[in-house]
């Protein structure tokens, strides 16, 4: 199972599955409140309980447990917290360009880089965001994916669409989680508490990180083992958040490389 995240859609693991198609059955998912899915309009139905009983639901649906989970950026941070709340679903988890939650907390707390990184995360919660980001023809949003040559004609219809099925989903995603750079001595980032036990995933993790991302930046890897025990990084000085849609065919061999023998 895939999981995209912001601002995409399931259509941007259909390379990879196109790939491993002759060796394993695949399903992408679109999450809640994007195109194409059940899309709630109010923030609290995007709390991460409920989103993680979709994936659970899910996963249970297409027969649990999975050989492998892989996710990228949201569906990442919902890879990551359904992994340490039920690793009986998954037997390998793939994270790609996605923070551990006790990693980023600490980041976004001390490290004034992440959290200048992170600022478009407010904007994003921003009640008019919605209209800002689908003005002229989604002005706001094509920027995330920087001068990425493999935004074809193609691939950007197949955004445009997605965005036009509705922003507020997605945005509520933000809207809902504390893990977001502090506006004030109020927030909630300043009290969260993530006890260890909480965030701990025991099952066999392999992180793929495009280095050049510019959001997510290379610090959420230091000391990673602390709350992941079994783990691989794989680092990848190239790439960028946008890894899967850069290097498919990586993506698709680190995946197949933890599927059970035949």
């Amino acid at each position: 199972m895939l999981l995209h995240g912001f601002p995409e859609a399931a259509f941007v693991w259909d390379e990879v599955m196109q790939r491993l198609g002759p060796q394993t059955a695949c399903v992408a998912p679109n999450l809640r409140g994007y195109a194409g899915s059940s899309a709630p309009a109010d923030v609290a139905s995007y709390r991460a309980r409920l989103l993680l009983a979709d994936i659970a639901a899910a996963i249970e649906a297409v027969g649990a447990p999975l050989d492998v989970l892989v996710a990228h950026d949201w569906g990442g941070a919902l890879a990551w917290a359904l992994a340490a709340q039920r690793p009986e679903l998954i037997r390998q988890l793939l994270i790609i360009n996605s923070p551990h939650p006790a990693a980023f907390l600490r980041e976004l707390r001390a490290n004034p880089t992440q959290q200048a990184a992170s600022a478009y995360m407010n904007f994003l919660c921003r009640l008019d965001a919605e209209a800002l980001l689908a003005a002229r023809g989604h002005a706001r949003l094509w920027p995330f994916f920087g001068a990425a040559a493999w935004l074809t004609p193609v691939m950007r219809r197949q955004f445009e669409d997605s965005w036009r099925g509705g922003l507020t989903g997605p945005l509520n995603y933000y809207r809902a989680s504390p893990l977001r750079p502090a506006s004030g001595p109020g927030d909630a980032l300043h009290t969260l508490v993530l006890p260890d036990d909480a965030v701990t995933v025991r099952v066999p993790t392999t992180v793929l990180w495009g280095e050049q991302d510019r959001a997510l930046l290379p610090g959420l890897l230091d000391g990673l083992e602390r709350w992941v025990p079994a783990l691989h990084i794989e680092r990848v000085p190239q790439g960028s958040h946008w890894i899967v849609h850069e290097q498919p065919a990586l993506v698709a061999d680190r995946i197949e490389r933890l599927l059970p023998a035949a």
